[in-house]
């Protein structure tokens, strides 16, 4: 291709503008359908949460504090505009319809049919705006003999398999550490929504809802479990940390009493794996030729591997695994992950300027795009610090009425 038929450079960015034109009301509470919101605010969207007059969302109330401030908050209502709005009022269901008329999208996660007793259901709103999608999130979803029953992350783990397959085989079932089961679905959410708004505005479609139940986000992330037990009658159970696809693999000691991850599938990696622990007879045995020959004799590797790791000096196992490709990770705490070079050279970790905390370290934006810097974060906002842009400027609302619906604890 010639000079002149290259393609043009693309504009400078705006950062972390790719979703500006983006209006979302999230009338959520908690993780699974106001991060879903996060994830957008984080691109750009303008993201306005609705929050209860004076208390605000019930994350705010969860710790771990700093001088009365919830850090969860602080972390997970990032890059938003908070507004107060009595939801169960007339007049607050009123304004909220102003709201959606102007919005794309409108994120929640109440109990099946609460919204529909407020004149606030879907095809109500649909009939406002018709453009609108509606993400919402409930623990077993809007249809179903179990749609009505309260569900949080931990239930959801629980209907999904997911719960009965974490920990070991002689103890009880053990919890995801973090609410893996909001995340995810708040992760599914936003890529529903704009999936939904792709076949909205380039498809030609209209708005729609969006049913997302807690339990399918990680019921999605089974693996081959279904198809496993309809074909071939087998129940997954616990087992610890070795997991049928590694054989070797487990969590491993390390000299020094931490644990190293390794895990090893293909044959190629083995051979490697091999070659760093001086131990090619291994990878010679035809016996272990192949991944399920290997699996027949897991317990035994696990064995010469955990103990390799466990008497050779640390960083002398990882210089040889470096070597030779071999894919491992120590599993690292917190205290570790804000002080490693890989994180630092990422941009992993972000600092927030919060008003009256100072600085605070979070997670950063991800995932990168090439031609959109990351957009610096904004810290979380206090409750209804907003109500006055939105109220007043974007709804033009009069400051005798305003006035009057904070008096009347509307706002």
């Amino acid at each position: 291709m010639s000079t002149s038929q290259q393609p043009s450079q693309p504009a400078a960015a705006k950062a972390g503008a790719m979703l500006d034109k983006l209006v979302v009301i999230d009338i959520g509470t908690m993780v699974a359908a106001p991060v879903a919101g996060t994830l957008m605010a984080d691109f750009g969207a303008t993201v306005i949460k609705v929050e209860q007059p004076g208390s605000g969302d019930t994350l705010r109330g969860l710790g771990p504090f700093l001088e009365e401030e919830s850090l969860w908050w602080n972390v997970d209502g990032r890059n938003k505009k908070s507004i107060t709005l009595n939801l169960r009022t007339p007049q607050g269901q009123a304004i909220l319809k102003r709201l959606v008329a102007r919005a794309d999208v409108v994120l929640e996660n109440f109990r099946p049919g609460t919204l529909e007793k407020w004149g606030l259901g879907y095809e109500a709103l649909a009939e406002i705006n018709p453009g609108l999608v509606m993400l919402s999130v409930s623990g077993f979803g809007q249809t179903g003999p179990l749609s009505n029953r309260a569900g949080y992350d931990r239930i959801g783990l629980a209907f999904s398999g997911i719960m009965a397959l974490n920990g070991y085989p002689d103890r009880p079932p053990v919890r995801i550490a973090t609410s893996m089961a909001d995340y995810f679905t708040a992760t599914l959410g936003a890529f529903a929504i704009m999936t939904a708004l792709y076949h909205r505005d380039v498809n030609g479609g209209r708005g729609q809802q969006i049913d997302l139940a807690l339990y399918e986000s990680m019921y999605r992330m089974t693996e081959s479990m279904t198809a496993a037990y309809d074909r071939l009658g087998l129940v997954r159970t616990r087992t610890g940390n070795v997991h049928y696809g590694a054989a070797p693999g487990n969590n491993f000691e390390t000299s020094d009493g931490r644990y190293m991850t390794l895990t090893c599938s293909g044959d190629a990696v083995f051979r490697r794996l091999c070659q760093a622990m001086q131990r090619p007879d291994l990878h010679q045995d035809p016996e272990l030729a192949t991944h399920a020959q290997r699996w027949n004799r897991v317990e035994e590797l696990n064995d010469i591997v955990g103990q390799w790791i466990r008497e050779t000096p640390l960083q002398t196992v990882c210089d040889a695994l470096d070597a030779q490709g071999v894919p491992y990770a120590i599993a690292l705490t917190i205290a570790d992950i804000v002080e490693h070079p890989h994180y630092a050279a990422r941009e992993n970790i972000v600092s927030v300027d919060h008003p009256t905390l100072g600085p605070i370290r979070m997670q950063g934006v991800v995932p990168r795009f090439s031609h959109t810097p990351q957009r610096k974060v904004e810290p979380a906002p206090a409750v209804g610090q907003h109500n006055a842009e939105i109220y007043l400027e974007q709804l033009g609302m009069s400051a005798e009425e305003f006035q009057r619906l904070q008096s009347e604890g509307v706002l």
